[in-house]
C-alpha cells in the first residue's frame, strides 16, 4: 500500500469519527428524539428545530466521503496478506462501510423530510426512520467484523483493538436483530445500539491511528 494513501485513510477515519460525533453534539442536546420516543416529541422537535436538522445534516455528506476513503485504505492495507491466505475479510468490511453510508443517507433524508413535511406525515416517516436507524447496526457490524479480522490478521491492529471491534459488532447486530423491540420500547434496549456505537467511534479513531502509523508498511501477518 502506498504510504500516502494509508495515511490519508487514517486521517479520514479520525475525521469521520469527529464529524459523526459533532453531528450528534449539534442534534442530541437540541432535543433530537431517541428511538422509541413519543410521537408528540417527534412532531415538536422537527416542527420547531429545522435549523438544527439542517446543520447536522450538512455535516453528513463529508462523513460518507471520509468513511469511504477509510474503508478503501483499510482494504489496501490488508489485501496482500489476505490474497496469500485466500481470504477477503477486508472486502466484507468495505461492503459494510458502503452499506452503512447508504442506510444513513436514508436516515438523514427522512429527517430532512420530517422537518419539511406537515405534522400529519410524521407517523409514517418517523417509523421508517426508527427502523432504518436501528437496522443500520447490521452494516456497522459487518464493517467492524470484516475490518477487525482483516486488520488483525494483517498485523495492523493490536489484539485489544480487534476485541473492541467484535464486541461493538455484537452489540450493534443485537440491536438490529431486536429492531421491533427497540422501536416499541427504546430505553434499555436502545442502550445496546448506543454502547455499540460509542465503541465503534473508539474503534474508528484507533484504526485511523494504526493506518497513520503503519503508512505503506504491511506488518507481519497474524496467522
Amino acid at each position: 500500500m502506498n504510504a500516502g494513501f494509508g495515511q490519508l485513510g487514517g486521517l479520514a477515519a479520525v475525521g469521520f469519527a469527529l464529524v459523526i460525533v459533532l453531528a450528534n453534539v449539534v442534534a442530541v442536546p437540541a432535543g433530537l428524539p431517541p428511538t422509541g420516543a413519543d410521537l408528540g416529541q417527534v412532531i415538536t422537535f422537527f416542527g420547531t428545530r429545522g435549523d438544527v436538522v439542517a446543520v447536522s445534516s450538512a455535516l453528513t455528506p463529508l462523513a460518507w466521503v471520509l468513511a469511504t476513503l477509510f474503508g478503501a485504505a483499510a482494504v489496501a492495507a490488508a489485501r496482500r496478506s489476505e490474497r496469500d491466505r485466500g481470504e477477503a475479510w477486508s472486502l466484507v468490511g468495505f461492503a459494510g462501510v458502503a452499506l452503512q453510508n447508504a442506510a444513513f443517507a436514508g436516515v438523514v433524508a427522512i429527517r430532512l423530510a420530517l422537518a419539511a413535511a406537515p405534522a400529519d406525515a410524521a407517523t409514517g416517516l418517523w417509523a421508517l426512520h426508527e427502523a432504518l436507524f436501528t437496522l443500520n447496526g447490521t452494516f456497522l457490524a459487518l464493517a467492524l467484523v470484516g475490518l477487525s479480522v482483516s486488520g488483525r490478521r494483517a498485523g495492523l491492529l493490536h489484539p485489544w483493538h480487534g476485541i473492541v471491534g467484535l464486541v461493538a459488532a455484537a452489540l450493534l447486530f443485537g440491536s438490529a436483530t431486536l429492531a421491533p423491540v427497540v422501536m416499541d420500547h427504546g430505553g434499555p434496549f436502545g442502550l445496546l445500539g448506543l454502547v455499540g456505537w460509542l465503541l465503534w467511534v473508539v474503534w474508528l479513531v484507533a484504526y485511523g491511528a494504526a493506518l497513520i502509523r503503519g503508512g505503506g508498511r504491511t506488518p507481519a501477518a497474524v496467522s
